[in-house]
């Protein structure tokens, strides 16, 4: 009797023509859910985005819907169809910096905190 190496895993052969565990073996290669979870989750990172903590807050104290979030992520897929990487977002009467590369909001901020403020390292800006 010898030994296989498949996978870094040591498998017991038994017949010249086979492998003796073929059905761990099988187990192993063919884990159907691990191709597809990964494939999904690969898939989830081209769609939508994701908020720091700072603009999380932020929105939050302005009372941002769900609605208000699928009208932004309309905004991130136009700026991306420019070839934006960074972009201010002008939403209702909220200024909302964005990094278009990463699908991250990174603050937002009200009309009455924006004046006197300068966005810099701003390449587009969208109106939604």
């Amino acid at each position: 009797m010898g030994y296989r190496i498949i996978n870094g895993q040591a498998f017991q052969v038994g017949n010249v023509g086979g492998l003796e565990n073929k059905s761990s073996v099988n187990k192993k290669v063919n884990n159907e859910g691990d191709f597809k979870d990964i494939l999904n989750k690969a898939i989830d990172k081209k769609e939508g985005y994701t908020l720091s903590k700072h603009a999380a807050e932020r929105l939050k104290a302005m009372n941002f819907s769900e609605n208000d979030m699928k009208n932004i992520e309309k905004g991130f897929k136009l700026a991306e169809e420019k070839g934006a990487k960074n972009s201010v977002m002008v939403y209702k009467d909220v200024a909302i910096i964005a990094s278009v590369e990463n699908k991250t909001i990174i603050t937002a901020v009200d009309k009455n905190r924006a004046q006197s403020n300068v966005f810099t390292n701003v390449d587009s800006v969208v109106i939604l």
